[in-house]
Formats: structure tokens, sequence, C-alpha cells
């Protein structure tokens, strides 16, 4: 694999050296290394402020960057940290971009535009959720409407996040799911966990009774940026946790059909997840951020979800398990011994953080965005 490559200068930055430097162990450093890649692009970022703080109290913010013309037709949108705690992978992705003469590449009449740390309490606070407790990759549905039901989540609940977190009622709780397994099968049981669902606030992969502050704030990204009047807009939104350890899979919901999916697979060929064809490590979801995109630019957009595999699915139930547990215990005090325990656990979980797994993704995430930044000097 090689581990240079060309760039403005003849030179592409060394694909080891960027994995020692693009990478974050904190939310803190993930936003100073993103800010200052920034102003070594001399460019400047525009600050969405959050109302809440950080477990160290420090201040909170979804911040964004334009690079290009402002008048580019085409736009490439790289978005970290939906989920959370999955931002250090996404903000590591946007650094190596940042600092790999990315801008100095661009394609004439193509812009990119950096959403660094959408989710930027759960980044903060090491947590999928967002400041409501919502996953955000399922409030993008329209509350006006009756919201979806998952009847396998109402029956599972106390298994997926219980009352206590003591040996027997763990037990307990392992012996119901496996049972749901074997009656219903494991698809039916990966839909009742994350497909969504919109009644148990304090459970897992919750979609709020209402538009979350993350989800208010890409609306004003999106007008900020004049997005609608682009001809085309490419969304590259960096999760982890599902696939194969280090594999980067652009997971697609646009349908058979549509010039949406069309342009996905020429950029991505046959690494393409199609999880209602059954052919991706996800499933079928509810609320995804598509759905935020598509009323807005119908056909005039792609939209993948460039998810990266960690570990297995089961270690991450129960990762989420405690950590929904503890948050639901009231305020977290984030010097006790447990809470760093369960925090640690979920952060591994979704940002291993080894030299391996983080030269698989950079190496990936820059195969990616140029897939993407090529496909968008084709289309029309």
């Amino acid at each position: 694999m090689p581990t240079t490559r060309p760039g403005a200068n003849g030179l592409g930055m060394d694909l080891l050296t960027s994995v020692a430097g693009s990478f974050a162990e904190t939310y803190a450093e993930a936003r100073e290394k993103f800010l200052a890649a920034l102003a070594a692009a001399s460019t400047d970022p525009r600050v969405y402020a959050n109302p809440n703080k950080g477990p160290d109290g420090g201040d909170l913010a979804c911040e964004t960057a334009w690079i290009g013309s402002e008048d580019a037709a085409k736009v490439l949108v790289v978005i970290s940290a939906t989920h959370g705690v999955e931002g250090f992978c996404g903000s590591g992705i946007q650094v190596d971009w940042l600092t790999d003469d990315g801008p100095a590449r661009l394609p004439h009449g193509v812009a990119v535009l950096m959403v660094h740390a959408l989710n930027c309490h759960g980044f903060a606070w090491w947590r999928r959720v967002t400041e409501e407790g919502c996953d955000l990759n399922r409030n993008f549905i329209d509350f006006t409407q009756p919201v979806p039901d998952n009847p396998g989540h109402d029956e599972l609940v106390d298994a997926f996040v219980p009352a206590s977190l003591d040996e027997a009622t763990i037990e307990a709780g392992e012996r119901q799911i496996a049972k749901f397994r074997k009656a219903h099968g494991e698809l039916a049981f990966q839909s009742a966990r994350k497909a969504g669902q919109y009644r148990h606030a304090h459970s897992v992969f919750f979609g709020g009774f209402e538009e979350t502050w993350s989800r208010r704030t890409l609306a004003r990204i999106f007008d900020d940026y004049r997005l609608g009047d682009r001809t085309t807009v490419s969304v590259v939104d960096v999760h982890t946790g599902l696939g194969p350890f280090g594999y980067g899979e652009p997971i697609c919901g646009h349908k058979r059909g549509s010039v949406g999916l069309d342009r996905v697979l020429s950029m991505y060929g046959h690494s393409t997840g199609l999880p209602a064809e059954g052919q991706s490590f996800s499933i079928p979801l509810h609320g995804t951020q598509r759905a935020f995109w598509q009323p807005r630019l119908e056909d005039r957009y792609t939209y993948v979800a460039l998810e990266f595999g960690t570990f297995d699915t089961d270690r991450g139930r129960r990762t989420l398990r405690a950590d929904h547990w503890l948050h639901n215990q009231g305020d977290v005090d984030w010097d006790d011994p447990r809470t760093r325990e369960i925090k640690m656990d979920l952060r591994t979980q979704y940002y291993p953080a080894t030299d391996d797994w983080k030269e698989m993704v950079l190496w990936r995430g820059r195969q990616v965005l140029r897939q993407t930044l090529d496909g968008l000097t084709r289309f029309g």
C-alpha cells in the first residue's frame, strides 16, 4: 500500500505521519486540530455554538468551513460526529484531508464544506446520542406525522437498558434476548434493537419526540451555505461501529432506479452498501440523515454513511447498555472510576484508536473523498 500520493507540491502527506497527527483523544483536542488545520489552509470557520458544556466545563460547538469558490455549483459535504463519539474517526479524516493538500487539489467548479462535530455534545461526553438523549441518525422524521412503531424494541426495552447492571438483571436480560433471537431470527432482533424507536427516551436508538439541536443546526448550515442553490451536493457522513475492523463501507439508502443511486454506484462501485437489498453490514433504518437531504435537493444530491468497522455488535450492545444506564442515574461524575470505565469501553467500541485501525481509516477516507470529488466532476 503506497503511503504517499502526489499533491499540489508534488508530495502528499505520508500516511503514517498523518496517523500520528490527525487524530485526537478528546473532543477538545479534535476541535483544536481541526481549527489549526483550517488556519494552515487560510480558511476561517463558522461557529454554531451549543448552549451546553462538556464534562470538563468547556464550550461546545459545531464548526464548519467552506473550501473553494463561494459560487461553486458542486459541493462535497463531509460530516463528522453525527453519532457523537464516532467523531474521533470523522474528525481525523477531515484534518487529514485539510493537511494533505486537499484544498490545493480541488477540481474546478467544486467546493468542499466541512461540518465538524455536528453532535458536539455526544462527541465531548463520549456518547452516541445528543444532549436530548437522541440518536441523531434516527431523528430525521416528520414529527407532525405518526412515528414509526418498533414492537420488538417495546418487548426488549428492559433488556436493552435495564434498571440495574447487577449480574442477575443482566443475565435475565440476556436470556430474554436469546429467546427473542431464537423465535424471530437475527434480522428481526437487529431491527428491534437499532432500526429506531420513538417511545422509550431512556433506551438506545431513541429517535426523539422532536427535532434536536443538531438537526436544527444542520438546517441552519444548509441555508447559510446556500446548498439549495447548488446543482449537485454529495454528502459523506462518517460513522463507525459496523463491519470488519477498519473497513469503510459507503452505505446508501437511495432507491433503486433513482439518479442518486446511479451516481453513488458510479462513484463507489461494488463496495457500495445497500441495506434495502440486504447487501450491507447495516439494516434499513428510520429517520436517517438522508431524509434531511432528500426533500431539499431531490435528484441533485447523493448521501452515503461511510461506516468504519470496529468490534462485534454484541460488544457494542453491551457498551451502549452501560452508557445509557449510567446517564439514566442522573448527573454523571466524570471522575468516578466506574464512569471512566464505562466511558472508555464505549469510546474504544467506536474509536479503537490503534495505529493499524487509524491507518486503514485514513487510506479508505482518502479514497472515498477522491472518488466523490471525481464523481462530482462528471455529474451535470
